[in-house]
């Protein structure tokens, strides 16, 4: 094999184009590994299954590498192949996925990382629930809607960049959010009144309106 390249300039520099192509992969994506992990466990509610997406979308990753134009946003890149082998493997088998408890699916407080509470002490409010109570809100929540929340307030992806991922309009996208936000609030601020940590509505619903009164 070694004497075959020796005596042959082009395939001794494509075997060279190669090793790069193979060195610049493993150091610019493999980072990231632990990122698209959690984001998999999210979308799939199961860890072999998790597993399997990531491996999934490295291996399109890898294969589509030579095409990524250097400069641009590599995460954004790697969460779109994500999304998309998601949609294309796990839906299609419309699956029904096992939970998992949110310690072993989590490494950080999963609330400090959603930006999805009003300032002031409703903050406080909410942090007070447990992750478990959060990650089962979160679950709950429609999953276009929540895909946007996780893509927005977990991965910190822009709103265009939540578009290119996701193949949607960027009105989309932040009708999305919004939408996504508001019925996770709701979710937990409707648990913390059911555990007695709260005993009004939620401070940031629409004040209902009294009859008789302009």
């Amino acid at each position: 094999m070694t004497a075959a390249l020796v005596g042959c300039p082009e395939r001794r520099e494509m075997a060279i184009d190669k090793a790069g192509l193979d060195a610049r992969f493993e150091r610019e994506a493999l980072p990231y590994l632990d990122q698209l992990y959690g984001a998999a466990l999210r979308m799939t509610r199961n860890p072999a299954d998790a597993e399997d997406l990531v491996q999934q979308t490295f291996l399109r990753a890898y294969q589509g590498f030579e095409g990524f134009r250097e400069g641009t946003n590599l995460k954004a890149w790697l969460f779109k192949i994500l999304q998309n082998t998601f949609i294309s493997i796990y839906r299609k088998q419309q699956r029904e996925p096992q939970t998992v408890p949110a310690d072993e699916s989590e490494e950080f407080s999963l609330f400090d990382r959603l930006a999805v509470a009003t300032e002031g002490a409703d903050v406080e409010v909410l942090k007070r629930l447990p992750d478990a109570e959060v990650k089962a809100a979160l679950d709950g929540v429609p999953e276009q809607f929540r895909t946007a929340v996780l893509l927005a307030d977990v991965e910190g992806f822009s709103y265009q960049e939540i578009a290119d991922i996701t193949g949607v309009p960027i009105g989309t996208v932040m009708s999305r959010l919004n939408r996504g936000r508001k019925a996770l609030q709701k979710a937990l601020w409707d648990y913390a009144r059911a555990h007695g940590l709260v005993d009004e509505e939620e401070p940031w619903s629409t004040p209902r309106r009294t009859v008789g009164r302009s």
